[in-house]
């Protein structure tokens, strides 16, 4: 029989339910690959209490008949959602040892579908950053090295997600998408992953970055994984404000790789002077599978591109310092009490030790452009920049109906090697961003290896609410890129 940590989410679900293994088994295989790969540093919290439990619920619902859309299936849960019984960090000091006592949306809706959880995946703290080094649990290391053997970032905020996926650690898991969160190390680690519109999954019980940017979403191995995952997130929650009440689509049985009719629209402002040779190739590469799957592509033109990154680190730490306000040592959380404090001393002093450098530098960054004397030079003109480039995408897809991209504008990079430069780090966002800013579905697709044999990603955005579209497309270059690459030194 086939490993059981190689299967995907759709074979397990399907072999649970033909009864071609029992649930139990795929979580004990599971649970012990976590337990094997602790070197990777991808998991916070263990709960292999709780995969098994989820398992043993899904066999006797096999003997009854009564099986759920992800029965038998263990995920990994970013520790950004909060779970009811176990720890919640956001991969901070500040919420260490915070316990919840109620679920979030999204992780409720995979428990009621039948998944079961194999721990909280460690991210960049707070979600703040693109290499998974900001955490106060210490580095994700991807399970692919550099041709020199070097250990490489698995991405970040969710790369302990991306990680876990691609060691097989867990075959699915939940991600965060604020400015690419989900898509930057789903290519640096050889995944996929899906960025939802914007208020398709709940963000209720999830720890807040930047509440306007913010959107939980899905990463699996597979375009088809995605969409079953995506499928069960999705949904209107009354208890979020941004939440759409509208139906969530049958994406799975929707997928369809035949793009006849359709049309793929290549944006010229994302071929800028410099780009990566190896990822320009590739992106043409994609261009033409695209083509084979029946696509007309078109040039499109997107002005405002450049203003993307700045507009971005001006809203995102304006909204963080905001919403981490509440992080005062009063109600939950680290407290630190120096001896003889007032209630502002205290403040200080919980904030201080609280919060790591990354945290401090957005939160600085956000308070100062919210100031009474630059809120109109930097916050007032950012939001007038986001709602040109949405504008810039609205009047693209009069012309196309997807876009396809680079994801990131490298493959993965050495650990340490950019975490001294803030301004190099964010450059990482130049191709993700955009499309957060505008509230856009996007995903991105493993589609090769560079020369130094690590993976490469492409990007398809789609038109607000098309989902379908933007899986469709991902599962054409799925098909014609064949990716099957794995990163053997792990085993």
């Amino acid at each position: 029989m086939t490993n059981l940590t190689d299967l995907t989410v759709a074979e397990i679900r399907d072999g649970v339910a033909q009864g071609s293994f029992s649930a139990r088994e795929v979580a004990e295989a599971f649970n012990a690959a976590v337990e094997a790969g602790r070197a990777l540093n991808a998991y916070i919290v263990e709960t292999p209490e709780k995969a098994l439990e989820a398992a043993d619920a899904a066999d006797k619902a096999r003997a009854s008949g009564d099986l759920k859309p992800l029965s038998g299936v263990p995920i990994g849960m970013k520790d950004l959602f909060c779970t009811e019984g176990v720890q919640t960090t956001a991969a901070s000091h500040m919420l260490e040892g915070f316990v919840p006592t109620y679920e979030s949306t999204v992780s409720g809706r995979l428990a009621a579908a039948g998944a079961g959880v194999l721990g909280k995946l460690n991210l960049d703290q707070f979600a703040m950053g693109s290499s998974n080094e900001t955490s106060y649990f210490g580095n994700v290391i991807s399970p692919w090295k550099s041709a020199d053997g070097k250990d490489l970032t698995p991405g970040g905020s969710s790369g302990g997600s991306s990680a876990a996926i691609a060691a097989r650690l867990c075959p699915a898991a939940t991600g965060t998408d604020t400015g690419g969160s989900i898509r930057q190390p789903a290519a640096f680690t050889g995944i996929a992953g899906i960025k939802p519109t914007y208020g398709r999954c709940s963000r209720w019980g999830v720890v807040a970055f930047a509440s306007s940017l913010d959107q939980a979403g899905a990463m699996a191995r597979t375009v088809r994984d995605s969409a079953i995952m995506l499928e069960v997130m999705a949904g209107f929650d009354p208890k979020d404000a941004t939440s759409l009440d509208l139906p969530v689509p049958q994406w799975e049985a929707g997928l369809s790789s035949d793009l006849k009719g359709k049309k793929v629209g290549i944006p010229k402002e994302y071929r800028p002077d410099g780009l990566n040779a190896e990822i320009a190739a590739l992106w043409d590469k994609g261009v033409q599978w695209l083509k084979d799957a029946g696509a007309e592509v078109v040039e499109v033109s997107l002005p405002h591109t450049q203003y993307a990154l700045p507009t971005y680190y001006i809203i995102a730490p304006a909204e963080a310092s905001s919403n981490l306000a509440r992080y005062d040592g009063v109600r939950y959380g680290e407290r630190v009490l120096p001896e003889g404090a007032g209630l502002q001393d205290m403040y200080a002093a919980t904030r201080a030790a609280g919060f790591g450098d990354e945290v401090k530098r957005r939160i600085l960054i956000g308070t100062y452009v919210l100031s009474a004397g630059f809120y109109d030079a930097y916050y007032t003109q950012a939001c007038k920049v986001r709602a040109l480039i949405a504008r810039d995408f609205e009047q693209a897809f009069e012309q196309c109906d997807v876009l396809l991209t680079p994801t990131a504008p490298s493959s993965a990079f050495a650990l340490g090697e950019k975490k001294a430069d803030p301004l190099e780090m964010y450059l990482n966002d130049v191709f993700t961003v955009p499309a957060s800013l505008a509230g856009l579905p996007a995903m991105a697709v493993p589609c090769g290896l560079d020369s130094g044999g690590l993976p490469l990603g492409l990007q398809i955005i789609g038109k607000a609410l098309d989902e379908q579209g933007v899986l469709n497309a991902a599962l054409a270059l799925e098909e014609r890129a064949g990716f099957a690459a794995r990163p053997e030194q792990w085993w």
